[in-house]
């Protein structure tokens, strides 16, 4: 059996009816096997039904629980209790919404305008190769392929974007990372619009390599690495 812990969640509310901002402390003895969504969902049984959240897949593969909690974005699906008091040296949490878009309510957030920013580094390809008329496939690198492969796992849970030093007028992380994704598939012919898009003014010239987009990455992937090749012209 799990050992239980008294915790104590500060949670972020926002109510858009009448515009009011507040800090609502909510008091919980959980076990430590329990996610943080999981206190969401019990406070929403047993003490406040009005608390808002997002969440969807809750196996870390969509995003959507992507939160601040002691300043920390993160997904809030992945973290359980005992890891966070492990992680904070506390049992008092902080639990904020991400920074990258309006809050819509509580922790819930206008995700349509944050894949604004993605869908402007087109995360798709703008003109594919057409099909060899033998029938073989694109081939990438082994070397390349790892590369490919490691970006491509990004969920845009938005959490690096939240961490960047350089929000305003950046495409943010993950939107470059689609755009450098792109640039190494062999099916892209539109090189030199993606390379526009790269070294733009919302590109990767407002990029300061702080770093902080590859520390907090659930999926581990080295995003600063990533922008840091496409700056030299490594990628592509």
């Amino acid at each position: 059996m799990s050992k239980e812990y008294d915790i104590t969640l500060k949670i972020s509310r926002y109510d858009p009816d009448t515009d009011q901002s507040w800090i609502q402390d909510y008091e919980l003895r959980v076990g430590g096997i329990l996610r943080f969504v999981d206190l969401f969902r019990k406070i929403n049984d047993e003490q406040d039904a009005t608390l808002a959240w997002s969440s969807s897949c809750e196996h870390a593969q969509c995003g959507t629980c992507g939160m601040r909690i002691n300043g920390k974005p993160l997904l809030s699906c992945e973290l359980l209790v005992e890891m966070a008091v492990e992680m904070f040296r506390t049992n008092v949490f902080k639990v904020e919404p991400l920074t990258i878009a309006p809050v819509i309510r509580d922790l819930v957030v206008d995700l349509e305008r944050a894949y604004a920013r993605v869908h402007a580094a087109k995360p798709y390809l703008i003109s594919p190769a057409s099909p060899n008329p033998q029938g073989d496939e694109f081939r990438i690198q082994p070397r390349v392929l790892d590369r490919y492969v490691e970006a491509t796992r990004c969920i845009n849970c938005f959490c690096c974007a939240t961490a960047c030093v350089t929000q305003k007028n950046y495409l943010g992380p993950n939107a470059m990372l689609v755009n450098i994704v792109r640039l190494m598939d062999p099916r892209e012919t539109a090189k030199k619009e993606r390379l526009d898009i790269l070294y733009g003014e919302q590109g990767s010239p407002r990029c300061r390599t702080a770093q902080a987009c590859s520390f907090v990455c659930p999926k581990e992937i080295d995003i600063a690495h990533f922008i840091a090749l496409a700056k030299e012209g490594a990628i592509g």
